[in-house]
């Protein structure tokens, strides 16, 4: 049997390539092994949040074939995609992300909707991943209405089509081209029964890019698809697939609504009374929130935490989403606007489990909120 040599420097030697060994082992695991965070959502309309403000939403309408959904720390992938549709009519399905309200389903925290008016700014930034074996577009949607709505399809939706792969093209005609954030596109217009729609089609793929999307809304208000007392409601950015589409991914993906700057909108200071009536493992929350500045707050929106174990499963003068964890509660039609000195009320009921405990604090339209 060979012995082992005993000199220190060829100990050292032996040891430093046990430990290079081993470090590339570890690595290839790392490599390999799947992210503890990823979702997997294979429901047609299934949805889970994405760093703790972003909802990441499967959406699958117009095809009943499979298509699964993953959700990564940062966006999500296309991990299948089934069947195909004609390339002259709607597309598959919209797996997306996003900011905002979708069918009462609102991202944790959102400042929307938002007046048009009362946003001095809209930050965003998106990365794709494409494929090539399937055909669809690389869509980021942005949705307006004359009212606040959380709850349905809106009046007009710009979508931005930052790819198009295959025979397929934007809802209605080509109606000239524009220059918006720095770029040049194609201009679509058209309506698909239910509401507006204006495109902006890239002329090349963009795989990455960081852009204003009140760019874009400033755009559509100017050719009279919008006006500025309009909210802003969501801003989603996804794909719509005609046929596959596997391996389509949103690597990453922010959004931001910066409002105030002097419009009406982002409130100076608020106070929010939270009232309570508790049984074992229900409850009822009255709550009142006041506007403490000195411009009106359009179309509000309270977010708050509720404690774990608790669940909201109906309301009133509001709505109320998700049903646990982070929530936003949003003002509905007449009771939207919060004048100066003035206040709205809401209610909720829920149930809990373990302990029953309030939220430790709320935010009205982006602003901390003092407890009355």
């Amino acid at each position: 049997m060979r012995r082992l040599p005993h000199h220190p420097r060829a100990l050292r030697g032996l040891f430093a390539t046990l430990l290079t060994a081993l470090a590339v082992v570890a690595a290839l695991v790392t490599a390999t092994a799947p992210a503890q965070a990823d979702t997997t959502i294979c429901e047609q309309y299934g949805s889970t949040t994405i760093q703790g403000r972003y909802v990441v939403q499967n959406n699958r309408w117009g095809t009943s074939a499979t298509q699964c959904v993953t959700a990564t720390d940062t966006g999500f992938r296309l991990t299948q995609a089934d069947g195909s549709v004609p390339t002259n009519g709607a597309p598959k399905s919209y797996p997306s992300v996003f900011n905002g309200c979708h069918y009462t389903n609102c991202s944790p925290g959102t400042a929307l909707p938002a007046r048009i008016s009362s946003i001095s700014s809209a930050p965003s930034s998106i990365s794709y991943g494409y494929v090539g074996d399937a055909v669809y577009n690389a869509s980021y949607d942005i949705w307006l209405d004359p009212t606040p709505r959380t709850d349905g399809v809106n009046r007009t939706e710009i979508m931005i089509w930052l790819n198009k792969v295959g025979p397929i093209q934007p809802i209605g005609s080509q109606v000239g081209t524009a220059t918006v954030g720095g770029r040049t596109w194609q201009v679509w217009s058209g309506g698909n029964g239910s509401n507006d729609v204006l495109s902006f089609v890239a002329p090349s793929a963009i795989s990455s890019w960081s852009f204003d999307v009140m760019d874009f809304v400033e755009e559509t208000v100017a050719r009279g698809m919008a006006q500025n007392d309009w909210y802003l409601t969501s801003v989603q950015a996804g794909f719509e697939p005609w046929q596959n589409g596997a391996g389509l991914a949103v690597n990453s993906f922010s959004s931001t609504v910066n409002t105030g700057g002097g419009n009406p909108g982002g409130p100076a200071a608020c106070t929010v009374s939270y009232a309570t009536n508790v049984w074992p493992g229900g409850f009822t929350a009255d709550v009142t929130v006041r506007n403490t500045g000195s411009s009106a707050v359009e179309g509000w929106n309270l977010a708050f935490t509720l404690p774990s174990g608790q669940r909201v499963t109906n309301a009133w003068n509001a709505s109320v989403s998700p049903s646990s964890g982070a929530v936003t509660a949003s003002g509905l039609g007449g009771n939207a606007r919060i004048a100066p000195g003035g206040s709205q009320n809401f209610g909720f009921q829920g149930t809990y489990s373990g302990t029953f405990a309030r939220p430790n604090g709320f935010s009205l339209n982006g602003t901390a909120c003092t407890a009355a």
